[in-house]
């Protein structure tokens, strides 16, 4: 999951970037209004921490432009302990949750896996794919009952496409939504991860659909009841 931290603090900015970093997010950030809403125009964010008060542009501008954009990105905001008039602003512009200053990190992150999990039709922490279970709040999983050690990047992959169970992800739409705006797209970096994921799981789950993407599917066979022809073909 990528996300933007938009947050003009110097400090707190480095502080939660470190710790959505350290819980195995891709993470963007800008420290103010005009860059971040740029930044939220421009690229397909899983979620935004968006403070308040910002140089530049504040964050209910910001908001309120993604929002009349068409921008459906969930946005947690960061207000002030006795803003409730900031809260009831940043809800009406489109917020779809907040934190007020100070806050344990703790709960920013719990908030945004909620954020996360809601976004994709989830209710638990938990993430189900046949053998296959992830634990989004303890970044663990299992296959068959037993622990896989992943490295970040190949967690990071399995918890995209298990959010995502079912559809067909693009490498494209993965590229963007696990690496920053550093990371080299023309890499072949999608397909190794993918081919290790496949080893560690040991469980026929993780299928490629030819020119298209990937898929995490338990019921998809590798080879029964694929077509033998066009791009929809799983190997």
């Amino acid at each position: 999951m990528r996300l933007l931290v938009v947050e003009d603090d110097k400090d707190l900015n480095r502080q939660i970037v470190a710790a959505l970093e350290g819980a195995g997010y891709a993470v963007d950030s800008a420290r103010d209004g005009e860059e971040g809403h740029f930044l939220g125009d421009t690229e397909p964010y899983d979620a935004v921490v968006l403070d308040i008060g910002l140089p530049k542009l504040d964050g209910i501008s910001v908001l309120s432009a993604w929002r009349k954009a068409g921008r459906a990105t969930p946005v947690l905001i960061l207000t002030a302990r006795d803003g409730w008039t900031e809260k009831v602003q940043g809800f009406d512009a489109g917020a779809d949750d907040y934190v007020a200053k100070p806050f344990h990190m703790e709960e920013l992150l719990a908030r945004l896996r909620a954020l996360l999990r809601r976004a994709t039709g989830h209710a638990s922490n938990e993430l189900v794919c046949g053998p296959v279970r992830l634990d989004t709040r303890a970044s663990r999983v299992l296959v068959n009952g037993a622990a896989v050690k992943l490295t970040s990047h190949e967690f990071r992959l399995l918890s995209y496409l298990m959010h995502h169970a079912g559809r067909v992800v693009s490498r494209t739409e993965i590229v963007e939504h696990l690496y920053d705006q550093d990371f080299d797209r023309d890499s072949n970096t999608i397909e190794v991860f993918v081919g290790r994921l496949r080893k560690k799981l040991g469980a026929d789950v993780l299928h490629t659909v030819r020119g298209l993407g990937y898929v995490m599917d338990a019921a998809a066979s590798s080879d029964a009841g694929a077509p033998t022809s066009g791009a929809d073909e799983r190997r």
